[in-house]
């Protein structure tokens, strides 16, 4: 499904080369809850970002169904975000002005809202834990709710690839365990998960596991 082939970030600060990822490889399949797990700073977000199709790698490539996704014109990329990729953001990006409903329901209107968006919303919602929470603005909910927010509107248009950026950084046990079980359910539904986590409890949800550090993958 997803093959990330010999990539490598390169990024200049204060006159100092980072090498975020370097000759990074790896496949996601359909069903697999592919967990990348490694210290902050190691390279994670930067490669969920390359494979999201947000930022073209220096070397090698993100392959979608064997096609090159920087090969592809912007349109087709930008079709690829929408319709392939849910992404879950380390600040979640929930819009402030927007309901809980109207925030998990961004990708829906996007896509044309084809079926019963309500009803797609309501359940993922209830499944969160958030379901009373839908008429509130994203400032009144408690951070955990603010991120089970912000999975359910990554999963609610039904994109085939999920790319989930610390979905549990600074949450309590009850939290993690309710994001766990909603993304272990997504992937036995046949979704391909990648899942970037410091968090020990996270990694072993795992059915694979690759560990990054200073940009470089070093073992499982």
């Amino acid at each position: 499904m997803l093959d990330v082939c010999e990539v490598s970030k390169t990024y200049r600060k204060g006159g100092q080369l980072i090498r975020a990822v370097e000759g990074v490889s790896c496949r996601v399949d359909e069903g697999e809850l592919v967990v990348l797990h490694g210290p902050s700073g190691s390279g994670k977000s930067t490669l969920l970002l390359m494979i999201g199709g947000m930022l073209p790698p220096d070397s090698g490539s993100i392959r979608y169904q064997s096609d090159d996704v920087y090969r592809w014109p912007p349109r087709r990329r930008n079709a690829y975000r929408k319709h392939t990729i849910g992404f879950v953001f380390q600040r979640f990006f929930l819009v402030p002005y927007l309901t809980v409903f109207d925030n998990i329901r961004v990708p829906l209107a996007l896509q044309g809202e084809r079926g019963d968006a309500t009803r797609a919303v309501r359940e993922l919602a209830e499944r969160l834990r958030i379901e009373n929470r839908l008429g509130h603005r994203p400032a009144e909910l408690s951070v955990g709710e603010q991120q089970r927010a912000a999975l359910a509107r990554a999963l609610v248009g039904g994109q085939k690839l999920i790319l989930a950026d610390e979905p549990t950084g600074n949450l309590d046990a009850g939290n993690i365990e309710i994001i766990a079980e909603c993304l272990r359910d997504e992937s036995r539904r046949g979704r391909a998960i990648l899942l970037a986590t410091h968090s020990r409890s996270l990694i072993e949800i795992g059915t694979k596991r690759f560990r990054l550090e200073s940009g470089r993958l070093v073992g499982a």
